[in-house]
């Protein structure tokens, strides 16, 4: 492959200075040797690529490989911990807290205060409301 590619490459070369029509027969001579020993390097540089590319997929493939030891009888793995739910009362404190607060700014001549009012007042009632129907649940 190495080889093959020189030598289309110093044909091309070849190719390339023989339409020059200059009577300075040295500097095309120089061009010729020039443009070679570019394209040689070129090829190099592209080949030591490759083996780096191929250097690192092996070295890759060889982490993937696993070992496998059993020595004792397989664990069963515990269960994942549940996640608590929110209980009623919190849900009907925070639903009624926002639409307390959002009431209480509408009504209100002072939105602010209508606001914290409407809020606190309508946390403490929904959390009222879900205490009953979490009792009920049970």
């Amino acid at each position: 492959m190495k080889n093959a590619v020189m030598i289309l490459a110093a044909v091309g070369v070849l190719s390339l200075s023989s339409c020059k029509n200059t009577d300075k027969q040295g500097v095309i001579t120089d061009d010729v040797h020039q443009a070679t020993i570019d394209s040689m390097k070129q090829v190099a540089e592209k080949q030591r690529i490759i083996d780096s590319m191929q250097i690192v997929s092996q070295n890759t493939q060889k982490q993937k490989e696993v070992v496998v030891v059993h020595d004792q009888a397989p664990v069963a793995a515990a269960p994942a911990p549940r996640r608590k739910k929110w209980s009623g009362a919190a849900k009907g404190a925070v639903i009624g807290a926002g639409v307390g607060a959002v009431t209480g700014a509408v009504i209100s001549k002072k939105k602010g205060e209508g606001a914290i009012i409407g809020g606190l007042a309508g946390a403490g009632v929904g959390a009222g409301v879900g205490a009953v129907l979490d009792d009920k649940k049970k």
